[in-house]
């Protein structure tokens, strides 16, 4: 049986990723912080936030201009490094 390869992304393009962390006051101003530092002046209008029925947990889906793999895994390192974040998608 063959293995499927992953599909081609053509870079530049627009790349939504999901953000999951622990609700707090502080959790959106330290997403968007890191988020400033790798796709700066991303559009901060097409962010979506939903909270957990029980309101523990906060996702936020934040639209970026991708230029490429290495921007994309460097900004997966750093959401997680911050310790607010449980999962990056």
């Amino acid at each position: 049986m063959r293995e499927q390869e992953p599909p081609k992304i053509e870079f530049p393009c627009d790349y939504p990723i999901k953000v999951l962390g622990r609700s707090s006051d502080a959790f959106e101003s330290i997403i968007f912080e890191v988020f400033e530092r790798h796709a700066p002046g991303f559009d901060q209008e097409t962010m979506t936030v939903n909270a957990s029925s029980k309101g523990t947990f906060t996702s936020l889906t934040i639209t970026i201009t991708a230029t490429g793999p290495d921007q994309l895994e460097a900004l997966h390192q750093d959401l997680l490094s911050t310790g607010h974040v449980k999962m990056v998608i």
